[in-house]
């Protein structure tokens, strides 16, 4: 009975010796697997990577495609190479004129090294015959005169780049985009019949639906039907409403209700259509002063921007009627349209330079999104930038 004891003992002791000293309590799950359901695969793509613990190396883990990092070293791509792009579509609209003006200007430099200064006669008519117009053609030439007398354009190279940097001179005179800084901003569309009012309205109210913009357009051109319908469509088209009168009624009186629905609709932006009309008629362009004093009353400070619509086609008469325009109302900017089918791009010089007023937008195809910002770095690099469908036109 004795050894019984003895041997019921040492087991004993054994059993509290062996769960007290050499067997390892189970450890208890992560509170975040213990009860958190399994990811959904969506769920998994979206959720961050955890940073590695600090001291250590972090554990291999799964990561889905969208994390997987790219094997370059090199960072993203600069805002330059968005440029590229944008240069190469500007530079597809001027076609035309990169096949006609600046493919004369190119011919006349091909193959010289040396300079005479008699080109600068040659390079005039070039320039003259491509709408840059008389007055800057000659203040251009005046200043490369003098640098070929301080022996400074040695060669065609040194030309060449002397008149981009003469154009980007000229071209950057501000400008840019319509900012959409006073709610409602109000601009007034003028200019003469068939230059594109209407569908350069319906182009910029596209771009700013896009950009989350709430936009109204007012058809102040009472006195054609179509043009009423044609605006009518394009509110249809990007969701904006129009404000309309009856067909002959004061283009004024649309312009004011237009600029009253506007401010209580809290519209971001709203586009005031109006008729064409000659500018050489002094009392249509009486009209749009009494437009413009109109809106001020409905509004104070607007219209804030007054841009005039001109159709680059038409060549040294757009300059004309800019002229014109810019001593009936205050012009804050011009839209030159259909730049894309002229071969004497020149005219956008002649309006900068003589008038002082900055390109705002231009007109370089059919589509909402080929009516384009005018930036002059871009578009002095599209112009005079060497491509190549420049010589196959020469």
């Amino acid at each position: 009975m004795d050894a019984w004891v003895y041997v019921v003992g040492a087991i004993v002791v054994l059993a509290v010796a062996y769960f007290a000293f050499l067997r390892k309590p189970a450890l208890p799950a992560k509170p975040e697997q213990a009860k958190l359901p399994a990811a959904k695969p969506a769920e998994r793509a979206a959720a961050p990577s955890k940073p590695p613990p600090p001291g250590g190396a972090k554990a291999p883990e799964a990561l889905s495609s969208t994390d997987v990092l790219p094997s370059s070293d090199k960072p993203p791509a600069p805002a330059r190479e968005l440029s590229k792009k944008d240069v190469a579509s500007i530079r597809k609209g001027l076609a035309a004129t990169r096949g006609g003006f600046i493919a004369r200007l190119t011919a006349l430099f091909g193959g010289k090294k040396e300079i005479d200064p008699a080109i600068l006669e040659q390079i005039e008519e070039v320039m003259i015959s491509s709408d840059v117009g008389v007055k800057t053609t000659h203040a251009i030439l005046e200043r490369l005169r003098e640098r070929l007398a301080k022996n400074e354009l040695r060669d065609s190279d040194a030309v060449w780049a002397a008149l981009r940097a003469e154009a980007m001179r000229i071209l950057s005179i501000g400008g840019g985009a319509i900012k959409a800084s006073t709610k409602p901003t109000v601009v007034l569309m003028v200019g003469v019949n068939g230059v594109g009012k209407t569908t350069s309205i319906g182009k910029l109210a596209t771009r700013y639906t896009n950009d989350g913009k709430k936009v109204l357009l007012a058809a102040g051109d009472t006195f054609r039907a179509a043009a009423v319908q044609q605006l009518e469509v394009w509110g249809k088209r990007v969701g904006s409403d129009v404000v309309k009168g009856k067909e002959g009624a004061d283009p004024g009186a649309v312009a004011f209700d237009a600029t009253t629905k506007a401010r209580e609709a809290g519209a971001d932006l709203l586009f005031v259509d109006t008729a064409g009309r000659l500018h050489t008629k002094t009392p249509l362009m009486d009209e749009i002063k009494k437009v413009r004093k109109t809106i001020a009353k409905a509004m104070e400070g607007a219209p804030h921007e007054t841009l005039l619509v001109l159709d680059a086609t038409t060549g040294q008469n757009a300059l004309q009627q800019a002229t014109l325009f810019k001593e009936t109302v205050d012009l804050t900017g011009i839209i030159l349209t259909k730049l894309d089918g002229t071969a004497k791009g020149g005219i956008v010089l002649a309006i900068c330079d003589e008038l002082k007023l900055p390109v705002r937008y231009v007109g370089l195809g059919e589509r909402a999104e080929d009516l384009r910002e005018f930036m002059a770095a871009e578009f002095v690099e599209a112009l005079f930038g060497q491509g190549g469908e420049e010589a196959a036109a020469a």
